[in-house]
């Protein structure tokens, strides 16, 4: 089976299950919370962990509630940035927003309530017993990086710093904190969880900074035409920065970067491989996020 069909399996297992935890009540509440993530996606963080973990072979029951509680996050992530007092977006792929379909005030705790499950299905996740380290350490790398120092500095780099006085030591932070942190995360769970030694893990997050960072640009140039999505006028943005033409060529240059690092580390990580490629198919996609 080639990566294409194996990474949409799991995609299925990752569907069928976010669907399950998210299936507890059919309060308003579980309403927009099921809105918000089953909605679609790429689930691109999920596809991460499992390609990661699957490197060192770890077990995809092992791999799964951490690979959710990414995208629970992540999509806790989109309800809060789509707020007025944030981005102010109506829609988010294809739909409307969770505050338009909701109200604002049931949106926030949808997210609210995302964010706390996604922690309570990783502290729930049963691994042998020799595994408990490896399941503490990957909930502190998450916990990191969806925190102050990861996509919530991000968001706060996003909304306060001055596109005039933007560099791109700057630019590469914000998009290494707001979208890259949990891109970062997801390829260092897999690693966690499947023993892989120090060299390899600091490759392997060598290759989630690149990728993080290429994500990003991806987004930056499809948001440049997109006439779906209406954008902030004064956020930090790539392609405003670079232009199209170096945006394009640093997109490339990135996904190069990060192959590098899987060639380093001697992985042959198909799986890996191919989502990296895949961020250089610049077309329009209704799972965006």
């Amino acid at each position: 089976m080639g990566p294409e069909k194996s990474l949409a399996a799991k995609k299925k297992l990752v569907e069928k299950e976010l669907a399950r935890v998210l299936s507890a009540e059919d309060s308003a509440l579980f309403r927009a919370m099921r809105y918000a993530v089953l909605g679609g996606g790429k689930r691109f963080r999920p596809l991460l962990v499992f390609a990661s973990g699957e490197c060192f072979g770890a077990a995809p029951e092992i791999l799964l509630p951490f690979a959710c509680g990414l995208e629970l996050i992540h999509n806790y992530s989109l309800i809060h940035d789509d707020l007025p007092a944030m981005d102010d977006d109506d829609f988010r792929r294809g739909q409307l927003s969770c505050h338009r379909a909701f109200g604002e005030d049931i949106a926030i705790l949808a997210g609210d309530g995302l964010l706390t499950l996604a922690f309570e299905m990783m502290a729930g996740a049963v691994v042998p017993e020799e595994m408990r380290p490896r399941k503490e350490e990957a909930v502190r790398a998450i916990s990191r990086a969806a925190g102050v120092s990861g996509m919530i500095g991000g968001q706060f780099l996003d909304i306060t710093l001055n596109p005039a006085r933007l560099t791109a030591r700057k630019l590469d932070e914000l998009i290494l904190k707001k979208t890259g942190a949990l891109i970062v995360a997801a390829v260092e769970t897999g690693a966690v969880l499947g023993g892989a030694r120090a060299s390899e893990r600091k490759l392997l997050l060598d290759f989630g900074r690149n990728i993080g960072l290429a994500f990003q640009l991806r987004d930056d140039i499809l948001d440049s035409v997109r006439t779906g999505k209406r954008k902030g006028p004064a956020r930090p943005d790539a392609v405003a920065f670079f232009g199209m033409e170096r945006a394009r060529w640093r997109l490339k240059e990135l996904v190069a970067q990060a192959i590098a690092c899987l060639d380093e580390a001697s992985l042959e990580a198909s799986e890996l491989r191919w989502l990296a490629r895949s961020l250089l198919a610049l077309k329009e996609e209704s799972g965006h996020g």
